[in-house]
């Protein structure tokens, strides 16, 4: 998963971009609102957290140039400004989380993965596809009830596709979605990644379309 982070103060905005990729996320970050607003009309991200008092743009400004695009990623507003007129506001430009500072970083973490899974339509923080369980809060993943361990890149890569599970994920979005935008990876890496969490798996989990992309799904009966 892929989060942008705008964000102009330094020392604030590298705690984010190292908690959340202690969390598995890839993070990328600006440190204003024309680059942030850029970003985010440009980039695909899984989710955004964006502060208020930003310098060139303003935050609200850009939430609302974003949803006026048809941005859609989840928006959470992380801003010192604790007036019920300015959540209000922000949440009329289409946020989706208001978190005012000072803040605990596990709380920010905790209501980025609720979101993130609410925007792919999953209430609950375990997600289940056959006899697999990802626990996104926790990043771990079972074969009915025996762990199965996972780098941090293959629990991203399979993150991703269980939250968009019966559907065709091509491999343009799941590089966009499970790198940073400095990121290049080698034209095979995600097969070669993806091979190995089917084989770790160990069921049929992750079917390949040729020319098209990669879907998860497991029959009921887990076969």
């Amino acid at each position: 998963m892929r989060v942008l982070v705008v964000e102009d103060e330094p020392q604030l905005t590298l705690a984010l971009e190292r908690a959340l990729e202690a969390a598995g996320f890839a993070v990328d970050t600006a440190y204003d609102g024309e680059n942030g607003w850029h970003l985010g009309d440009t980039e695909s991200y899984d989710a955004a957290i964006l502060d208020l008092g930003l310098p060139k743009i303003d935050g609200i400004t850009v939430l609302g140039r974003w949803r006026e695009a048809g941005r859609t990623m989840p928006v959470m507003v992380l801003t010192a400004r604790a007036r019920w007129a300015e959540k209000s506001q922000a949440f009329n430009a289409g946020a989706d989380d208001y978190v005012t500072k000072p803040f605990e970083m596990e709380e920010v973490v905790t209501r980025i993965r609720a979101l993130i899974r609410r925007a792919a339509g999953h209430a609950a923080p375990e997600i289940a596809c056959g006899p697999l369980r990802i626990d996104t809060n926790g990043g771990r993943v079972s074969r009915d009830g025996m762990p199965i361990a996972l780098t941090a890149q293959e629990f991203r890569i399979l993150s991703y596709l269980a939250h968009h599970q019966g559907r065709v994920v091509s491999r343009s979005e799941l590089v966009e979605h499970v790198y940073d935008r400095d990121a290049d990876p080698d034209s095979n890496v995600l097969d070669v990644l993806v091979a190995r969490i089917r084989r770790k798996l160990g069921v049929e989990a992750i079917h390949t379309l040729r020319g098209q992309g990669w879907r998860m799904e497991v029959p009921d009966d887990g076969a």
